[in-house]
């Protein structure tokens, strides 16, 4: 019989890091790569999403 491992629950202060800041308006926006043209705009757009809450936007070049 294998080891038992007891796992441990996060408390709610390590499950809501940081996201206190996004509700602030301070996201920490990162490229993504999957719309890279818009067909409605017509040109190059860049699509970033908060690494920490998941928010999206987008920018037309």
């Amino acid at each position: 019989m294998g080891n038992v491992i007891q796992f441990k629950r996060p408390t709610l202060a390590a499950k809501h890091k940081g996201k206190s800041l996004c509700k602030s308006g301070f996201h920490k926006w990162e490229i993504q790569k999957e719309r890279p043209f818009d067909v409605k705009l017509g040109r190059l757009v860049t699509l970033y999403r908060c690494i920490r809450c998941g928010a999206t936007r987008t920018e037309a070049n």
